[in-house]
């Protein structure tokens, strides 16, 4: 058996390699004598030789058909290096097309060799481009963090606008596609099919990357493009290196640049590219490496030709970039600005925005037809909330319709779109923020008035029930503020309730949006910050195989961290808690969980248990004190608490409510929507 067979698998490796729920593998553990003994992990976690799973598996007739490729990937991942399991990746698509790319300059070691034979030998039974796309994507679902990869439903929209935008094709009747930070390839992919479906008779695929890896994988991934094109021709360029710094495509002529350059980058060449000749709209400043991108994708492109960018909202906005915004605007070369519902990307919680460009036909001023403004995050609300992810149908459909609308001159476009002057723009914030300037939409839920006054009005019913509960509560007496108290950790020691903390999940494990029927809800510190309820999720198997901590209703948690200080009951689905967020589990013949709560959530509590140990002020849990009363005094307690958590909950909802209704009122108003009266 070959050595890259000797790594070690969990249960949930097992399961998916042989086509079963992790409980059927547990249940096979239990009942088969002859099944493999545990070599490493832990109890909660065992680890288990592949090797003899493979044989295992085989010897009992439960390998199904899905099991060579899952067989190949714990392989891969043994090999520890993210670069190097990249490399070697990109080197197994590389040799089952033939070796039609060069040969990356890095070299691979003996184990990362034996696997590519493997995976060679296994593309050519099930498929070589099959095979190559697998280990692809669960090499990028391993470090989804480190790795900003385009969504295949963006950058097919993406290309379908640079291709609809584009006012002439190619002279040949081809075209030719740059992406300057092609990262793995999935622009460049999205447009080769665009054009194909357009009807191009060729098209030149030109890419670069900086990440030696992601250039090689790249390089692989367009060359299974170029051999299954059918009736068009396709070649693809794809080279390692800076494209800001040293541009290996230096001399390309791009009708298309697609374009999701890094964000937020400082070191991209500030000092050595000052008087680069690419900054004629002005030198980027060096805290706006995004605007660097847009200079350099403009430098490409050929007269006539169209950039479309994937950019931070920051970006339209911050004031040190605005000088470069300006001159974009008067030279006529920023066309449109799209901001899109959040989840489209990462980072999925915020609204990144599409810039989309044109290089004038010839060498006067571009044709002044105003800027595109649309703001699809507020056209596209309710589809990006629902099912934890974006309505990519209505979402095109917006976008198609208001960048058809603009080039052609309609004086009515849809709603939240604006075509604006450029004079409009060019104030002292040259702010293209598109909600800014784009109104709401007419109708709907924005000007329902009544229904608004409705849920207002029965909030403010609610907050006073709440309140008269609690303005029934009275002042201690002269004990008052002297009873005894005792801490999280001394309650822990007594058996009154356990402790345990979250922790970070792996690399790779975590799904955008809403859990599926084989997952559970992840919640972070950050989503606390954010103000929102869980926006990941994890596999159920992930969060067994390693021992995560799972809040079940009837659970306090605790969010350990002083500027998302906060306690409460957790009535929802059972939840994984992530780093700096506890579960404390009652003795309910103990403790009152709401008493509890109530106790440990007071905003004193939070102070005198943090710490500054490091630069993030955390709150030691286990400091935190919670009053000593006997269980039936602790029942009185839990009912003012949960009077106490209602009055927040709909004060909190009062807020929100009159916000909505104050927006909605001046929109309204100004916008001639609602009438003042006679």
């Amino acid at each position: 058996m070959p050595s890259t067979r000797s790594v070690p698998v969990t249960l949930a490796e097992i399961a998916r390699i042989a086509g079963v729920g992790r409980a059927a593998v547990s249940n096979w553990r239990r009942r088969h004598d002859t099944f493999p003994a545990r070599i490493g992990g832990t109890d909660a976690s065992p680890q288990f030789s592949l090797a003899e799973i493979e044989q295992w598996l085989r010897d009992n007739d439960k390998l199904k058909e899905i099991g060579g490729r899952e067989l190949l990937w714990p392989g891969f991942e043994a090999l520890g290096s993210r670069d190097e399991t990249g490399l070697a990746i990109a080197e197994a698509g590389r040799r089952m097309l033939g070796g039609q790319t060069p040969a990356s300059a890095v070299p691979l070691s003996e184990q990362a060799g034996e696997l590519v034979d493997e995976a060679v030998a296994l593309g050519r039974r099930e498929g070589a481009r099959e095979v190559f796309e697998f280990l692809l994507q669960r090499w990028l679902d391993a470090h989804v963090r480190q790795i900003s990869a385009s969504p295949r439903p963006l950058a097919d929209l993406m290309a379908e606008v640079a291709l609809a935008a584009r006012p002439s094709p190619a002279g040949d009747g081809g075209a030719t596609v740059l992406d300057p930070a092609c990262g793995a390839g999935h622009l460049l992919d999205a447009a080769a099919r665009a054009e194909a479906g357009a009807g191009a008779a060729r098209v030149t695929l030109l890419g670069c990357d900086s990440d030696p890896a992601l250039a090689a994988l790249a390089a692989a991934r367009l060359a299974f493009v170029t051999d299954e094109a059918g009736g068009v021709r396709v070649t693809a360029d794809v080279r390692e290196g800076d494209s800001l710094r040293a541009d290996p495509h230096e001399r390309a002529a791009a009708d298309v640049v697609l374009c999701n350059p890094p964000f937020n980058e400082r070191d991209w060449g500030y000092e050595e590219l000052s008087t680069d000749r690419r900054w004629v709209h002005g030198l980027p400043p060096r805290t706006e490496s995004e605007l660097a991108w847009v200079q350099h994708a403009l430098a490409r492109l050929r007269p006539g030709g169209t950039a479309v960018l994937l950019l931070p909202p920051a970006v339209a906005s911050r004031r040190a970039g605005r000088r470069i915004r300006g001159a974009l605007l008067r030279a006529g070369l920023l066309r449109t600005v799209i901001a899109l519902p959040p989840g489209c990307a990462q980072p999925h919680s915020v609204s990144l925005h599409l810039w989309l460009l044109r290089a004038p036909e010839g060498a006067g001023p571009a044709e002044d037809n105003g800027v595109l403004l649309a703001d699809a995050a507020a056209s596209q609300r309710a589809a990006a909330s629902r099912e934890g992810g974006v309505d990519w149908d209505a979402l095109g459909e917006f976008v198609r319709t208001s960048v058809r609308a603009y080039d052609s001159g309609a004086a009515e476009l849809p709603d939240c779109s604006r075509r604006m002057a450029v004079i409009e723009l060019l104030d002292d914030e040259v702010d293209l923020t598109p909600g800014r300037h784009v109104s709401p939409a007419p109708g709907g839920d924005e000007l329902d008035l009544a229904g608004a006054w409705s849920g207002f009005g029965e909030a403010l019913d609610g907050l006073r029930a709440a309140g008269r509960a609690l303005s029934a509560l009275e002042t201690a007496g002269d004990g008052g503020g002297s009873q005894p108290r005792t801490t999280v950790g001394d309650l822990a020691r007594a058996g009154a309730l356990t402790l345990r903390g979250g922790q970070q999940p792996p690399d790779g494990t975590v799904r955008g949006g809403e859990a599926g029927e084989d997952g559970l809800p992840l919640l972070t510190v950050p989503d606390l910050l954010q103000g929102s309820g869980p926006t990941g999720w994890l596999h159920t198997s992930d969060v067994s195989d390693r021992g995560m901590l799972v809040a079940r209703p009837g659970d306090v948690v605790v969010a350990g961290v002083i500027r998302a200080f906060a306690a409460w009951v957790h009535q929802g689905p059972p939840t994984v808690l992530g780093a700096q967020l506890y579960a404390l589990r009652v003795d309910p013949e103990k403790m009152d969980a709401w008493f509890l709560a109530g106790c440990l959530r007071a905003p004193s509590n939070g102070r005198q248990a943090g710490t500054h140990a490091s630069s993030a002020s955390r709150v030691d849990v286990r400091r935190l004190q919670v009053l000593q009363l006997p269980l039936a005094e602790q029942s009185r307690y839990s009912e003012a608490f949960r009077r106490l958590t209602e009055f927040e909950e709909y004060r909190g909802r009062l807020d929100e409510l009159a916000s909505r209704l104050s927006r909605d009122i001046s929109d309204g108003l100004a916008t001639g929507r609602l009438s003042a009266g006679h």
